[in-house]
């Protein structure tokens, strides 16, 4: 499983409509309103690096009032859940 975070400045007064347009997107699992220098943060899991950068560069730079991105491609999970078996259900 790749996993990914995206970080998100969103045009003001826009934040939640883009946060609902994110989640409904087949990879987004979480989003994440937040204080601080984003408006919002995007978790990303897929099975390849090929779906997580269809999504990126595709799926989400399509959403209207994003205005600015930085994603994080993680190399390590570490967690005290079992990520990898809650996320792999249904999936072969």
């Amino acid at each position: 499983m790749v996993n990914a975070i995206v970080l998100i400045n969103v045009d003001r007064g826009h934040v939640n409509d883009v946060a609902q347009r994110l989640v409904a997107l087949e990879g987004v699992t979480e989003v994440f309103s937040v204080a601080g220098r984003y408006d919002l943060v995007a978790v990303l899991r897929s099975p390849s690096n090929e779906r997580i950068a269809e999504l990126v560069t595709r799926h989400i730079m399509d959403i209207e009032r994003i205005a600015h991105t930085e994603t994080l491609l993680a190399f390590q999970v570490f967690s005290r859940y079992d990520l990898e078996t809650m996320f792999s259900i249904g999936l072969d």
